[in-house]
């Protein structure tokens, strides 16, 4: 019985349109370091030994043929021909380890399974089915390369990649028909390449779709010959080949995943100003009010604490101004008035002179002056100083205020003795 077409026609066209039609604006790096893989795909086996095959059954159609006896029987007499090319659709899976950023080791494990049939009909209507069935169970090794950005990239990531696979056969390859079967051997250091090129198609939180297309050679060999599985086949050791063009799907999820690659467009649009965001609802509107509001209200208080304190700084600079000021005129002061006793006492003295009653005046200013040296010596009360300083801080530019000229008492009474010595001298 012939497989379907349609089937195999579909999945070729999901396969293609997933690759031209895949979104690339939603496209990013392959992040997993540790990551498990199913690969199903679309093969087209290079078994040139099919003709084996198809001779027995024209072998066996031209004596169904010749057995008719009449032309009714000859008519009843009808054969199907195998495919001309073994397709089949091969399954991986497997585990890859990405230890350097877009460099990947992979470990897999394939299953290919190729069913061929065709049915004849003798010349008494009697149906005669004939298959052969090729089974392979190749194991891999696979290096993928991820192509640098600055050779070939779109959307600023590493979308392409080279793989390059060796093959091991394990047990379970073999080829089994309607006359027999013949199984392959192992060798321990495989035999068999293959080479492909993938395109990241999609990815999505750790997910990753790769899209390859490639060649894959794996030939196998049996002790036993095609002569033990179709009749005529040749007679020597069998030699097959189960590898061929392929294009397959890569799934992949990231079981342990490396950071995300950062995006320069993304940096660039953080760098550049940001405008008002419209979309925002009320709520959000009101909210960033209110924050923008209190940071405000919290800088201004902290503003006006610092002018505050500068404020305070600068009254106690002018206060202390103002005391040196009122200091340096209490000085002034008290030297202009030591001066003047000090000149008004000078006459005094040659009066002393004249008579005993000058002395006697002599003798009670002397006591006068000492008293007004000490008291133009010791300073003034701190508290009628310091009164106008408090009252009203004067400017550092100001004149001080004028010097009344009083006279203290031990001037009155110098002024008083020096009368009554002069009447006392008269005639």
């Amino acid at each position: 019985m012939r497989r379907p077409v349609f089937l195999k026609t579909v999945l070729c066209v999901l396969l293609f349109a997933a690759m031209v039609f895949a979104d690339a604006d939603k496209v990013e790096h392959d992040n997993g370091r540790i990551s498990i893989f199913l690969q199903p795909a679309i093969s087209f086996l290079s078994f040139e030994e099919r003709e084996y095959f198809q001779n027995t059954v024209d072998t066996i159609y031209r004596e169904f043929y010749r057995q008719a006896l009449t032309e009714s029987e000859s008519l009843t007499v009808a054969k199907q021909d195998f495919q001309k090319v073994n397709f089949c659709f091969p399954i991986s899976g497997g585990l890859q380890f990405q230890p350097i950023r877009d460099n990947f080791l992979s470990v897999g494990l394939s299953f290919i399974y190729d069913h061929e049939s065709v049915v004849l009909t003798d010349r008494k209507n009697k149906t005669h089915n004939y298959e052969y069935t090729i089974q392979g169970m190749p194991l891999f090794l696979e290096y993928r390369l991820g192509i640098p950005k600055n050779l070939m990239s779109l959307s600023g990531e590493s979308l392409f990649s080279v793989a390059v696979r060796w093959y091991w056969v394990l047990p379970g390859t073999e080829i089994y028909s309607s006359w027999g079967k013949i199984d392959a051997e192992t060798p321990l250091y495989g035999g068999g390449f293959g080479f492909s090129i993938g395109y990241l198609i999609t990815s999505w939180k750790g997910l990753n779709v790769f899209g390859d297309i490639g060649y894959s050679s794996i030939p196998v060999k049996s002790k036993k010959s095609f002569a033990d599985i179709v009749p005529d086949g040749p007679t020597e050791k069998a030699k097959w080949n189960v590898g061929g063009l392929q294009m397959q799907i890569r799934i992949g999820f990231g079981l342990w995943n490396y950071p995300k690659i950062a995006d320069s467009t993304a940096t660039d649009s953080t760098k550049a100003p940001k405008k008002a965001d419209t979309g925002k609802t009320g709520k959000d509107a009101k909210a960033d009010s209110t924050q923008k509001g209190a940071s405000t209200a919290k800088t201004d208080s902290s503003k006006a604490t610092v002018d505050s304190t500068k404020a305070a700084d600068t009254t106690k600079a002018a206060a202390d101004t103002t005391k040196s000021a009122a200091d340096t005129v209490k000085a002034d002061t008290a030297r202009a008035d030591t001066a003047k006793a000090a000149t008004n006492a000078a006459p005094a003295k040659a009066d002393t002179t004249k008579s005993p009653a000058t002395d006697t005046a002599a003798v009670k200013t002397a006591p006068a002056k000492a008293d007004t040296a000490a008291k133009a010596a010791s300073p003034a009360p701190a508290a009628k100083a310091q009164a106008p300083a408090a009252s009203a801080p004067a400017p550092a530019n100001s004149v001080p205020p004028p010097v009344t000229d009083k006279k203290s008492e031990p001037k009155k009474q110098e002024e008083k003795a020096t009368e009554t010595s002069t009447k006392n001298a008269g005639p």
